[in-house]
């Protein structure tokens, strides 16, 4: 059985980080799938998703660290060619990935306690971001 839902997600720009879990668990249970798998992707080249323990410490953490490592500059070629301020945010949503999958048993997610789904903003401006989950199994 495949069954397919959106999420829609409404960020305030750069660095804007939402908890997805229940809204992707509610996909799960709707789907009536017991056992398989979800897949969870953002649509668009300037989001993310991932696992973190979702809390406010981490909620900064990750942002900074991207930061620091692809930090806003004009030195990007993608600067050089386009000229609109987001070369860093197309290379921190590559480096995290726009999807991911995770199992299902029983018919719920199976995450750890402290893992929750993230969707981060990595581009500069606001955004409406569609993410697509897809429930796959039995």
């Amino acid at each position: 059985m495949v069954h397919q839902a959106k999420i829609t997600l409404s960020t305030s720009g750069h660095r804007d980080m939402h908890d997805i879990t229940d809204r992707v668990a509610a996909v799960v249970t709707e789907s009536g799938v017991t056992t398989g798998t979800v897949q969870v992707f953002n649509v668009g080249s300037t989001g993310a998703v991932g696992t973190i323990e979702y809390e406010p410490g981490l909620e900064v953490d990750l942002p900074e660290t991207l930061d620091r490592l692809m930090p806003p500059s004009r030195d990007y070629g993608h600067e050089r060619a386009w000229h609109d301020g987001n070369g860093h945010s197309h290379l921190q949503a590559t480096l995290l990935g726009p999807s991911l999958t995770v199992p299902i048993s029983g018919g719920r997610m199976v995450l750890g306690t402290w893992q929750q789904i993230f969707h981060l903003e990595c581009d500069i401006k606001p955004r409406e971001r569609t993410v697509v989950v897809t429930v796959i199994g039995e």
